[in-house]
């Protein structure tokens, strides 16, 4: 048992850090599967060498920002009871509508969601159309009969007509997801410019700078097959190197930046997951107006953590600010500095049961 644990610690201890190790392991697997996908090496095209080195950059910017994020003791109470939760019968239903179909923002309003669907979809397919193709997993050999194969991981899956409506939609493809995103974006842009709330609380760098580097990259991919389709290939080599600056670019801001939530997004299955689970099995009661907000456990790792970070919340009136509801901690702030006990006031808030 001993030998075990010495062995295990021998492993760990090769590398300095968490984020050496998942960035070793995670370039290594990627190098190991563009090894077989391209048939030992014999299929690589060097066109894409710096979108290959831009994703392996924005690797080492999310495992950086993944793992700082991790360490946190809130974040490994909500990780661990997260995995745990993962196998609930509930869980494909809530990844459908968490990842697929944004359920959640479509109580903000159809405007706001299809915002949404038309960036976040045209980058997902954007992604899973890009990214084989620059580590050779998936690449395309043309037969002298006017059909191409597409192969995947080194194997033949399929051949299609050159000139064919299949062979039309994977020409295109990028070209789709393009204008998915300048929709999505162009929408975003006008809310956050009419929009009051919006324009409030919004800055450049944080709000605008991510849309405009979407923006960037999706019509200067189309400007490539202008030029190729129309012009000949007039100006291509140097819009193809603006294009390609530009992917670059995003990908190395990306985990940094207010994209991150990209990424990130699946954790929210494991958000939504601890709330039901228990909230099904007990529930909290706010100790000013008895309404049921939280779950018991909920509550209790609030709490714990706070005390992991030597924050104490506990009130003069004998309960800790964590066993509040929303508007009654916001009323009992109040009459701190009023010295009137508004959170005693049995009055609900305008917005205090809005969806969304």
């Amino acid at each position: 048992m001993d030998i075990h644990k010495r062995q295990k610690r021998t492993i760990n201890d090769a590398f300095a850090s968490h984020f050496a190790k998942s960035m070793f392991l995670s370039v290594s697997a990627i190098i190991i599967l563009s090894f077989i996908a391209t048939r030992m090496f014999t299929h690589v095209d060097l066109n894409l060498y710096g979108y290959m080195v831009g994703t392996i950059v924005f690797l080492g910017g999310f495992f950086y920002r993944f793992i700082a994020w991790g360490e946190r003791p809130p974040t490994k109470i909500f990780i661990k009871k997260g995995i745990k939760l993962l196998f609930r019968k509930s869980t494909p239903k809530t990844s459908v509508e968490q990842l697929a179909t944004y359920k959640f923002i479509w109580n903000r309003g159809i405007y706001r969601w299809t915002q949404h669907v038309m960036i976040g979809w045209g980058c997902i397919l954007s992604c899973f159309v890009t990214f084989p193709l620059v580590f050779g997993w998936m690449y395309f050999t043309m037969d002298e009969n006017g059909y191409y194969t597409v192969v995947a991981l080194g194997i033949d899956v399929m051949s299609v007509k050159a000139d064919g409506i299949i062979a039309f939609f994977f020409y295109n493809a990028l070209n789709f997801t393009a204008i998915m995103v300048i929709i999505g974006v162009c929408m975003a842009l006008y809310r956050r410019l009419k929009n009051m709330q919006a324009r409030a609380e919004q800055t450049f760098m944080y709000d605008f700078l991510p849309l405009y580097l979407l923006l960037l990259i999706s019509i200067t991919g189309l400007a490539l097959t202008f030029m190729n389709v129309f012009l000949h290939g007039t100006g291509q080599p140097i819009m193809s190197l603006i294009h390609q600056y530009s992917v670059i670019i995003t990908l190395i801001y990306l985990p940094f930046g207010k994209l991150a939530h990209i990424p990130f997004r699946p954790l929210s299955v494991f958000a939504r997951n601890y709330r039901e689970h228990y909230a099904e099995q007990l529930m909290k009661d706010c100790k000013v107006c008895g309404t049921q907000f939280v779950s018991e456990e909920q509550s209790n790792d609030v709490r714990n953590v706070l005390g992991v970070n030597e924050i104490d919340f506990h009130m003069e009136d004998g309960f800790h600010l964590a066993e509040l509801c929303l508007p009654c901690r916001r009323k009992y702030r109040i009459s701190k500095f009023s010295g009137i006990p508004t959170h005693e006031i049995m009055v609900k808030e305008a917005n205090q049961n809005a969806k969304g």
